[in-house]
């Protein structure tokens, strides 16, 4: 099993769940988040005075699938979460060990 993770723009988040439903992922889990990457933030105005913001807003996706569904999930989420301007996010997979329902404790594939 894979735990994937993407960190997207907020309003990209109903692409990506949409994308993730059609392919068959049934639970996921949504954080706010902020922070930066490469452009360090940008500049904006706000009633004539200029101001510098150094943690972007974004969200935090994670969904547990199998390793064969692996690719094709990553592939909707940057499909989905792509502008193609500076500061679509990042997405990345780690092995899972293990996944336990705590409601019925089933474990591995029947968890998910």
């Amino acid at each position: 099993m894979k735990l994937i993770t993407a960190i997207v723009k907020p309003h990209r988040l109903d692409e990506v769940k949409t994308a993730l439903q059609e392919r068959g992922v049934h639970g996921l889990t949504v954080t706010e988040a902020s922070g930066y990457g490469r452009q360090r933030g940008h500049t904006e105005v706000y009633r004539g005075a200029e101001y510098r913001v150094d943690l972007v807003p974004k969200v935090r996706i994670e969904v547990v699938v199998e390793d064969a569904d692996a690719d094709g999930v990553i592939d909707a989420i940057v499909g989905a979460a792509h502008t193609g301007r500076i500061g679509d996010g990042k997405v990345w997979a780690v092995p899972v060990e293990t996944v336990v329902r705590v409601r019925t404790g089933e474990r591995g594939p029947d968890a998910l």
